[in-house]
This record gives structure tokens, C-alpha cells and sequence, in this order.
């Protein structure tokens, strides 16, 4: 089976600054423990065109999307959609691809949750490796919301990813001053 029950995709490309957000929530979600009935997906930049193509509606019954929108918030806000809120051609991703029709085709069949992220730069054709920090920010966050919307409760794991992340810094800044 190469699917199971629940498929959480990042998706975006992490050589185009903020677009890469989606992937950094999978790598995330990778570190932790989940039911088997889930697979955390990086579905990079092939989402529509290959990795969705691939879900099997009578296994697949729920696909969690990670990736940025732009809805015209605060770079790093949070917010989820379903695909019928999605107007025809307003998900694209950075190439221009129209996301919004091969969801609708799966969304009879499947419960689809879009969480995306305002992003504050997206910079395509041009690389630029790396978050801006208020899109980094939101990363616990969005590992919450995610686990919440597949029915998984971790307590306090954000808050240990979280002070994980404020050490793993505070360490990297003081290795540096040696």
C-alpha cells in the first residue's frame, strides 16, 4: 500500500525562501511518533501532478496539505481552508500550477484540509535557502494544528519542539563565540 488511512503533504520548494515552509512542517512531523495509519509526506513542488495522483479514495480518507497561500494576513499567520473554499485557479503554486482542480477531483472522496501559511517572501526564480523568521515561527503552530486535524494529541510536544529549537540556537549562537 502506498498510502495509507491519512497522507500529510508539505508541499514547496525550500530553494525559493518561504516556499519552502511546507517542507520544514514535514521535517517536523518526521520527529515525531505517529499512528502507522499515517505517512508525512515532503510532496514538493509534484503534489498535483504525481503524488496526489497516486491516493486511493477507498484507503486514503483524509489528506492534510501544508504549504503557503497567499490570503492577505500577516506574513507567518495560519489559516485552513477546504478545498470548496478554494476558487477555481486561487491555489497555484510557485510555477503557476493551478492546485485548486486536481483537489476538487479528490474532494468527493477524500477530506481534504488545506493549512496554509502567509508567507513574507517567496522568491522564484531567484534561491534563497531559508525561512523568513516569522514563517518560521509558525512552524510549531502548524505542527498543532496538523496533529489536530488528524485526531492526534501530543500534548506537550509542541512546547518540546519549541524549547528543542530555542536550545538547539542558544547553543549554535554560544559555539560561535568560542
Amino acid at each position: 500500500m502506498l498510502y495509507p488511512e491519512i497522507v500529510i503533504a508539505g508541499c514547496g520548494n525550500p530553494l525559493f525562501a518561504d516556499d519552502g515552509f511546507g517542507p520544514a512542517v514535514v521535517e517536523e512531523l518526521q520527529k515525531l511518533v505517529l499512528p502507522d495509519n499515517v505517512r508525512v509526506v515532503d510532496a514538493g513542488l509534484g503534489a498535483p501532478h504525481f503524488i496526489f495522483t497516486l491516493l486511493d479514495p477507498d484507503v486514503t480518507k483524509k489528506l492534510v496539505i501544508v504549504d503557503i497561500a497567499d490570503f492577505g494576513k500577516e506574513p507567518g499567520s495560519i489559516a485552513t481552508f477546504r478545498v470548496k473554499d478554494l476558487p477555481p485557479g486561487s491555489y497555484r503554486d510557485a510555477h503557476s500550477w493551478d492546485l485548486t482542480e486536481p483537489l476538487q477531483r479528490l474532494d468527493d472522496t477524500i477530506d481534504i484540509t488545506v493549512i496554509g501559511c502567509q508567507p513574507e517572501r517567496v522568491t522564484d526564480p531567484d534561491m534563497e535557502i531559508g525561512l523568513s523568521d516569522e514563517v518560521s515561527k509558525a512552524i510549531p503552530e502548524t505542527v498543532r494544528i496538523v496533529l489536530e486535524t488528524i485526531g492526534v494529541d501530543y500534548g506537550t510536544t509542541i512546547k518540546r519542539l519549541q524549547e528543542d529549537r530555542q536550545r538547539d540556537t542558544a547553543g549554535a549562537c554560544s559555539a560561535g563565540k568560542s
